[in-house]
């Protein structure tokens, strides 16, 4: 008897631990910050990530410098930055060497651009 109200209670549990949610309902599509910003929001990515060989001067085959605004504004327009640090090709990955940035930081970058570019 013990055995049955044990699986009964197992069999609740199961059953009224499940969801009917979809997937768009569970993925939160709000963006993470309104108004991104070089100075407060890209500026450190880049400095965490990439100034390690993106200095002046470049170093470790790095073809550009990204210490300035205008640096990765350059980059972003004309250089193909965020194609580069999204791309999941393991012989392209950004940083160097890998692994790849977190897709949080990515999508601060790509949404920075669609923000217009703002320094301040």
């Amino acid at each position: 008897m013990k055995k049955l109200t044990l699986i009964i209670t197992c069999l609740f549990i199961v059953a009224n631990s499940c969801t009917n949610a979809s997937e768009e309902e569970l993925i939160d599509t709000t963006p993470i910050i309104e108004n991104i910003n070089y100075v407060n929001d890209v500026k450190p990515i880049i400095d965490n990530n990439c100034i390690s060989c993106h200095n002046n001067p470049p170093i470790n085959g790095a073809p550009m410098s990204l210490l300035t605004y205008e640096d990765v504004k350059n980059a972003v327009e004309n250089r193909g930055l965020i194609s580069r640090i999204s791309s999941e090709d393991t012989g392209f990955l950004m940083p160097f060497g890998g692994p790849r940035l977190p897709q949080n930081l990515i999508d601060i970058v790509i949404q920075w651009e669609t923000d217009g570019l703002l320094e301040e």
